[in-house]
């Protein structure tokens, strides 16, 4: 190994063990920093300090990491999923729709890999490109999670987190195998407006802008299947759309699934005072194991 190799390899796994120990709390086995706005393709402009609003809510983030969570060697299936937490694009719900369900997934023979993104801040293509990038790595198409490589790698989001999966189906240079949505944001009328705006920028939300990242639109032949999990009495989200983008997979042959539970409101998660949490956690790993 030339010199040059050797140090680059130094650094890379003693930013990985500053990162995990900064981070235990957590419970993952590995913690693997994606990239800042310096080293980024793209900034978000985010120049103040990364800040905690409430416990495991971080806000302001400006740095990407990857949280991982290995598959119980017994009972591993060789998938893979990348989890992106809701928060409306502001903050980062990272427990009851992070980290508690990669531990869930872990589990039962599921890798996991909770991504804490940058917000846009008025720069959609900043999330995009954190997910590409987790995708890479979780596949071993980019060094840095050699331990963790998953033969067919997924994506899971939650509301705003769900708009981030939905958009690297769609959208992204990088796609997921699969995609797990859970009351996900994907329209803009009706939709959540505060996820849309922070999304592109109050100032320069349009016509234009909100078609093009409601992302019904952009299904083609390409989008991988979807499973959609959303309650029915969802005020903060409204069900439209998760139908809307389960209408658009079917009309271009995609194998797609949803369950739209009777109650619950938005924003579940993993919460144990979700009436239908055992009924989703079913559908998952059967769905999961149907694409096996």
């Amino acid at each position: 190994m030339n010199r040059s190799l050797l140090f680059s390899t130094i650094f890379l796994l003693m930013s990985m063990t500053v990162s995990s120990l900064a981070a235990q709390d957590y419970g993952q086995a590995a913690t693997i920093r994606l990239w800042d706005n310096a080293s980024a393709p793209h900034s978000n402009g985010i120049t103040t300090p990364e800040e905690e609003v409430a416990p495991c809510r971080p806000a302001n983030i400006s740095v990407a990491e990857l949280y991982i969570y290995p598959a119980d060697t017994a009972k591993a299936t060789g998938q893979g999923v990348v989890i992106c937490p809701g928060g409306g694009y502001a903050v980062l719900a990272f427990d009851y729709e992070g980290y508690e369900v990669a531990q869930w997934l872990a589990a039962n023979g599921i890798t996991a890999a909770v991504l804490k993104y940058r917000m846009p801040n008025g720069h959609p293509e900043v999330p995009l490109e954190d997910a590409e990038q987790a995708l890479r790595l979780l596949r071993g198409d980019a060094p840095g999670a050699e331990a963790y490589v998953c033969r067919q790698v997924g994506i899971a989001g939650f509301s705003a987190g769900g708009h981030l999966a939905a958009m690297a189906s769609t959208m992204g240079a990088v796609r997921p195998d699969f995609s797990l949505l859970f009351y996900p944001v994907i329209t803009a009328h009706p939709g959540h407006q505060g996820s849309f705006d922070l999304l592109v920028g109050k100032a320069n939300r349009s016509a234009e802008t909100d078609a093009r990242y409601s992302l019904e639109n952009r299904v083609t032949e390409q989008t991988p299947p979807a499973l959609l999990l959303l309650s029915d009495d969802d005020t903060t989200v409204p069900p439209v759309s998760s139908t809307r983008y389960y209408n658009a997979l079917k009309e271009h042959g995609i194998e797609a699934s949803m369950h739209i539970y009777p109650e619950g409101g938005h924003g579940w998660g993993i919460g144990e005072g979700f009436r239908y949490k055992a009924a989703w956690q079913r559908a998952v790993l059967d769905w999961l194991g149907r694409l096996r």
